[in-house]
């Protein structure tokens, strides 16, 4: 049954005879054509029907109402959709068809080759979605309804939405001159006019491109309609929204205001609406369980069916006929210009109806378990595959997690994907060789080439989500196609990648991990194919975007504190590529000092370098490299920059050489520094003046213990000595910045020749080395007391009592912020006051002293590479491992000439034993030139105890050969004088290696 109201039209539309048409209330008529009305729709211009495929097409003409009916001979179409100035047709086969001639119509040729699924029809432009999520346009494009950007022409072939392209589109719809298009997860794109607010953007302004309509956001919008100059969207639940123009009420908000922003209709609140469409200046809606429609807006024809002939700015049930209450159900509202329309069916007809092939072609379980079931044919299986895998927007659509309509709250946190349901069905799709073998061909050949670095909509990303899981369960191609995403990963703008981070910070745990080990296995074989003496630009290149990916995993995993420990991302390889090296480096060195070139010779050249540009790779993805091969990769690039850029010109005038006195260690090394003749390339040579030893590392560990005691004990005070013993900037010395200079030469002097000074800095200073921000822990390192009452202040829940701390906005009488001596610190921006004085601490206060200190340490460690370290890591490489396990002193120690069993070496150790923790540091000091223990402990630099057979050995103290980390132990009759002489050796030494 079809019931029409509004202006004057034929009687019948020729669909029925005149005297056929029942005349009700409110000048609504009725009439029950003779063939099923399977679609029909009204523009400014036609009114079109459907049945059994064939098209009626009427002409409208208000001004003398004279209707003339045109019948087009064309089978199987199957949708219509009339406009201001035409119409567009659909076929049962996909095919878009145009009229703008009752009697003309023409195949939209620039879509032959889609399946095309919806089509819409504004004033003076179409569109068109296909079976692949793709969104074409044509027509006019005077305010930006093609959404092609600004500027671009108006035109008659269909031109392709590529801002579109990721998004899993479900509804498209077109306007007087505006657009909106809706995704499966009810995101809402608008663009065009915007005159009165009909984008629901908050303002006027005309969009050339699809902007996201913020405001429906979580709304569960399921359908939108696009009127003359306003909207309307309906969300799951029933509830209508509008805006746009409400000059005839047409909004249906008790106004004829206009509306820049969504706003519900409150007079259908709880009606629970199933059906929204917009005229050019009214609404109409309709509610199923009722079978009730309501209208407002413009009723000067009568196009409202409610018998009033004014505007009407609230919703009035139309007058049906009584029939529509008994065994019929509403199929279809159309709202035309000056026309309104209802179709009717039988509710067993409404029932069976379905409207297969008007959605995007998703991916789900069913048609995954139809592939394998190989009911079909492989052809058409093969086409099902190339449409779902070479469309983002039909990937982004899939496998959405509907349950408790979860994918509805689609945003930056929450991707919509019901993981499980895509781990089953991956994991049964790779067991069939014929499925995954064309799936990976489509998404390497058509997929990913065509992913956009900059997507509109989040949805776009769900790609990046569900691609790792399908490659890992591939066995051929997974190295390709790995490289291919990582890629395209790395293309991505950066608001793009920063939601993408968000994702992955929120997958389940084991999804995670997967993702992890993806980048982590294929950087791991990459990396042991170049151990095994492979190269190539193409492993390295791949190399690098693994590792990039793998950074930015591991970085989500910090901030997230995600359950994946960091040496979950240590690649263990590295070892035997550092063991490559090693070996390529000794056979060169060989072959140069033997003169004994083989036909190995540039292959072995060709590898070294090929390892040595590996490394360099590395040092820009520490958290890959495990400490111990941190160090070998230092020591290996020092070698490296010692070798390929030495200063000849600065070695030959004073041979690098430090000459200083044990009393003014200070003055002479500002001294020499400040003559810029020291080649910082080069290692350090240390020479006490009137002193025989001769620098073989000993010396120069030695300097640096004493430069250290030197800078700490400086008249100018350069550093503080805190509460907690360690060593922070002075504030207030702001004069002699040169010194914070030369102190951080001095530092980076000792990292570069692998040496420790004696200054306990704080962490917060290799963090700030390393780019990092310090903490409030690292002040409760630093200053204990301090910032324990800070996070008292910040734990307090009682107001009044955080008032009671009586603090302002001031550190030590500086303000924090202008005026900060006048603003109280409260419960509502104490977090703020706590960042702000940890910032005063570390950061403004000392500000000119850390740039000089940086500088400096830059200076005298050429070698940027130590960025390769954490922070902890280059606080132990500085200043020794905190750790002082004298077992395993012991344990590592080695004998010359004696043994542990000996009774003067069971001595020695009782002894050693016996002291305090004091006099033990003063041992170190003594054997090794300094008491701090290297990075990895007393293995890495064992004790070696050579026995001295003399038959004076009663007036002899031991010697500490330190170049060479030997105690020369003469042969002690008894443990008393053994203990004697050692406490006097390293107490009283003052001379190298000599009390």
């Amino acid at each position: 049954m079809l019931c029409y109201w509004g202006a004057r039209v034929i009687e019948g539309f020729g669909l029925v005879q005149p005297d056929q048409v029942k005349h009700g209330h409110s000048g609504i008529r009725s009439m029950w054509p003779t063939s099923k009305v399977q679609d029909m729709s009204a523009g400014r211009s036609f009114l079109g029907f459907i049945q059994d495929g064939k098209v009626s097409v009427l002409r409208l003409r208000s001004e003398d109402c004279d209707c003339h009916l045109e019948t087009l001979d064309n089978d199987g179409i199957r949708r219509i959709v009339c406009g201001g100035d035409g119409a567009v047709l659909l076929s049962d086969s996909g095919k878009v068809l145009f009229m703008d001639k009752p009697t003309v119509c023409k195949p939209l040729k620039s879509l032959d080759n889609r399946q095309v699924i919806q089509i819409a029809c504004g004033d003076h432009h179409s569109m068109a979605l296909t079976n692949d999520g793709q969104l074409f346009v044509w027509g006019e494009n005077s305010h930006g309804q093609l959404g092609l950007k600004k500027d671009h022409p108006t035109s008659l072939s269909a031109q392709h939405v590529q801002s579109l392209s990721g998004i899993p589109v479900a509804q498209i719809s077109a306007g007087g001159d505006h657009s909106f298009v809706l995704s499966l997860s009810g995101v809402v794109f608008g663009w065009g006019k915007n005159s009165a607010g009909q984008l629901g953007l908050g303002d006027t302004t005309d969009r050339h491109v699809p902007t996201l309509v913020k405001s429906l956001h979580w709304k569960k919008t399921v359908s939108i309609s696009c009127g003359g100059e306003h909207t309307a969207t309906l969300s799951k639940g029933g509830t209508v929204f509008t805006f746009g123009s409400g000059c005839h009420g047409q909004l249906g908000h008790k106004s004829f205001k206009d509306e820049h922003h969504p706003r519900v209709v409150a007079e259908l609140w709880g009606s629970k609406v199933s059906h929204v469409t917009c005229g050019r200046h009214h609404t109409l809606v309709s509610v199923a369980s009722s079978k009730l429609i309501y209208s407002f807006g413009c009723e000067i024809q009568g196009h409202l069916g409610n018998g009033e002939l004014t505007t009407q700015s609230v919703s009035f049930p139309v007058d049906l006929p009584n029939e529509c209450n008994d065994e019929y159900t509403i199929d279809k509202l159309i709202a035309g210009e000056n026309h309104s329309f209802a179709l009717f069916v039988k509710e067993l007809e409404s029932k069976a109806k379905s409207n297969p092939g008007s959605g995007v072609l998703t991916l789900n379980d069913r048609i995954i378990d139809r592939w394998l079931s190989g009911t079909d044919a492989w052809a058409i299986i093969k086409q099902e595959i190339n449409t779902v895998f070479s469309s983002a927007a039909s990937v982004n659509g899939s496998f959405l997690k509907t349950s408790w309509d979860n994918h509805y709250q689609t945003s930056e946190e929450h991707c919509g994907l019901d993981f499980d349901l895509v781990k089953t069905s991956f994991a049964k799709l790779s067991e069939n060789k014929s499925l995954i073998s064309e799936v990976v061909k489509v998404v390497q050949q058509a997929l990913l080439p065509s992913l956009n670095a900059n997507p509109t909509g989040v949805e776009s990303l769900r790609v990046y989500l569900l691609l790792p899981e399908l490659i890992r369960h591939l066995k051929k191609q997974k190295i390709e196609l790995t490289e291919a995403l990582a890629s395209k990963i790395l293309q991505l703008e950066p608001d793009a990648c920063k939601v993408l981070e968000k994702y992955w910070s929120k997958l389940p745990d084991d999804w995670l991990k997967s993702l992890m080990k993806l980048f982590h296995k294929e950087s791991a074989e990459l990396i042991g194919q170049v151990s095994c003496g492979e190269m190539g630009y193409d492993l390295t290149r791949r190399l690098k975007k693994f590792l990039q990916i793998l950074q930015m995993i591991n970085q989500v995993c910090c901030s997230a504190n995600r359950d994946i420990a960091n040496r979950d991302f240590i690649i263990h390889e590295i070892h035997d590529l550092l063991v490559t090296l090693e070996t390529t480096l000794r056979t060169v060195v060989l072959w140069i000092l033997w003169a004994a070139f083989n036909d190995d010779w540039e292959d072995t050249l060709k590898l070294g370098d090929h390892c040595f540009k590996t490394i360099t790779i590395l040092v820009k993805f520490p958290f890959a490299v495990d400490t111990v091969s941190k160090q070998r990769i230092f020591s290996y690039l020092e070698w490296e920059l010692l070798v390929s850029f030495p200063d000849p010109d600065k070695m030959a005038s004073h041979g690098n050489i430090l000459h200083i006195n044990r009393e003014s260690v200070l003055t002479d090394t500002l001294k020499y520094l400040r003559q810029q003749t020291h080649s910082f390339r080069n290692p350090l040579q240390v020479v006490f003046i009137g002193e025989n030893g001769v620098d073989m590392r000993g010396l120069s560990a030695e300097f640096f213990s004493l430069i250290s005691e030197s800078f700490l004990k400086c008249e100018r005070k350069v550093l503080e000595v805190h509460e907690s013993s360690l060593v922070w900037f002075n504030p207030d010395n702001t004069k002699d910045t040169r010194d914070f200079y030369y102190l951080g030469v001095i530092c980076g002097m000792a990292l570069f020749n692998d040496l420790y000074i004696n200054i306990d800095f704080s962490l917060a200073l290799y963090k700030k080395l390393l780019q990092l921000s310090p903490t409030l822990n690292d002040l409760e390192e630093l200053s204990p007391l301090e910032a324990r009452t800070l996070k008292s202040l910040l734990e307090e829940d009682e107001e009044e009592v955080v008032d009671m701390f009586s603090f302002d906005f001031t550190v030590k009488g500086k303000k924090l912020i202008p005026n900060g001596d006048q603003i109280p610190v409260t419960k509502a921006n104490r977090q703020k006051y706590v960042d702000l004085y940890v910032d005063f601490v570390f950061n403004k206060s000392v500000k000119k002293q850390f740039k000089h200190f940086s500088e400096g340490f830059s200076t005298g460690c050429p070698l940027d590479a130590w960025s390769i370290f954490h922070p902890e890591e280059l606080q132990e490489l500085l200043q020794g491992s905190p750790e002082y396990d004298w077992k395993e002193l012991q344990q590592c120690a080695s004998y010359e000439r004696c043994s542990a069993s000996d009774e003067l070496i069971k001595n020695f150790w009782t002894v050693f034993f016996e002291l305090s923790e004091e006099n033990k540091k003063k041992f170190l000091m003594f054997l090794y030139g300094t008491y701090r223990v290297p990075l990895g402990g007393f293995s890495k630099r064992p004790l070696k105890i050579s026995l001295l057979d003399c038959g004076d050995a009663k007036d002899r103290s031991p010697e500490a050969q330190t170049c060479f980390d030997r105690l020369i132990l003469p042969k002690y009759s008894d443990i008393n004088t053994l203990r004697d002489k050692l406490i006097h050796a390293i107490t009283y030494c003052k001379v190298f290696g000599r009390a």
